[in-house]
C-alpha cells in the first residue's frame, strides 16, 4: 500500500500563486508515476498533471498548461510531489487530490490506485 498526504490548500486571490505538496509513503518503490487531479463542486473529477518517476515524462491538462508545474523531491529520504500553481483562475477552484500508480498516467486515459484526501484550493476573483 502507499499512503498519500497533500497539503498546502487554501483560499487565494485569482492571479495569485500556490504550490501543494503532496508527501508518500509506504510501498514508494511500486510506484512509477504521481500525479494531481481535482475535483470543482458540482463537476467529475479532472486530470490536472502527471510525473514519472523512471521516464521524468509529464503530462498536463490543457487548462493549466503554462501555468502549473509538477516537480519531485526526496527530502530527507521522503518522496514528495509537488504542484506548482501560477495565474490562478476562479476556476481552478477545486479539491486538489495527489494520486499515485505504477503505470504512466495521462490526460483522459487515467486510472489511479493510490489516492490522498485532498486539500482544498479557493480562488476569489
Amino acid at each position: 500500500q502507499v499512503q498519500l498526504v497533500e497539503s498546502g490548500g487554501r483560499l487565494v486571490q485569482a492571479g495569485g500563486s500556490l504550490r501543494l505538496s503532496c508527501e508518500a509513503s509506504g510501498r514508494t518503490l511500486s510506484v512509477d508515476t504521481m500525479g494531481w487531479i481535482r475535483q470543482a463542486p458540482g463537476k467529475e473529477r479532472e486530470f490536472v498533471a502527471s510525473l514519472s518517476w523512471t521516464s521524468l515524462t509529464t503530462y498536463y491538462a490543457d487548462s493549466v498548461k503554462g501555468r502549473f508545474t509538477i516537480s519531485r523531491n526526496y527530502p530527507n529520504g521522503n518522496s514528495m510531489v509537488y504542484l506548482q500553481m501560477d495565474d490562478l483562475k476562479p476556476e481552478d477552484t477545486a479539491v486538489y487530490y495527489c494520486a499515485a500508480d505504477r503505470n504512466s498516467q495521462r490526460p483522459g486515459k487515467d486510472d489511479w490506485a493510490y489516492w490522498g484526501q485532498g486539500t482544498q484550493v479557493t480562488v476569489s476573483g
